[in-house]
């Protein structure tokens, strides 16, 4: 299970990088326009924004499941391993709830720009698939927190996430 997820996490983070790469394009592309020949890319700002939010949700995605977040365990580390587990677990849960809410939340945005057509300025171009882009992040983002939730409540994964990262990601100690 965790190789399935490891492959599902690098092509989030295959996804997520072609988009930042399309949003830098974009942006360069729009400012060379801009100041040497007076025409920006039509459309840039609201394309690169949407873009940008849906690269940050496909990037949670990966954050989902390596645990790859700021945390503070002042609290924890008097515990036992088991109840530093089961707190992890806890925590990992209210992110779900709120990661799902964030889904319920989205869907209903992207519906939205569907049925009102709503369209970018200058091209005209429907928004709601960039939206779906976004939520789409958002629902990989469900199936990561989920697998460490599980992985996490079974002991297959180790509390601290550091740990987690496959090899190459982690910095060599001298």
């Amino acid at each position: 299970m965790d190789r399935v997820i490891r492959k599902f996490c690098y092509a989030v983070e295959t996804i997520a990088a072609v988009l930042i790469a399309c949003v830098t394009l974009l942006i360069v592309a729009s400012a060379i326009g801009r100041y040497l020949v007076a025409a920006p890319v039509p459309d840039a700002f609201d394309i690169s924004r949407l873009l940008l939010g849906a690269c940050m949700m496909w990037g949670f995605a990966v954050v989902g499941y390596r645990g790859g977040h700021i945390a503070v365990d002042l609290f924890t580390l008097g515990l036992p391993e088991s109840g530093r587990r089961w707190i992890e677990v806890f925590a990992w849960l209210v992110l779900l709830f709120f990661v799902a809410l964030l889904v319920w939340k989205m869907q209903a945005r992207v519906h939205s720009a569907w049925r009102s057509n709503e369209a970018t300025f200058d091209l005209r171009i429907p928004v709601w698939p960039l939206l779906g882009l976004i939520w789409l992040g958002a629902v990989a983002s469900l199936g990561t927190i989920s697998a460490r939730i599980f992985m996490l409540a079974t002991a297959r994964a180790p509390i601290e996430p550091e740990a987690d990262a496959p090899a190459s990601d982690r910095s060599v100690q001298p």
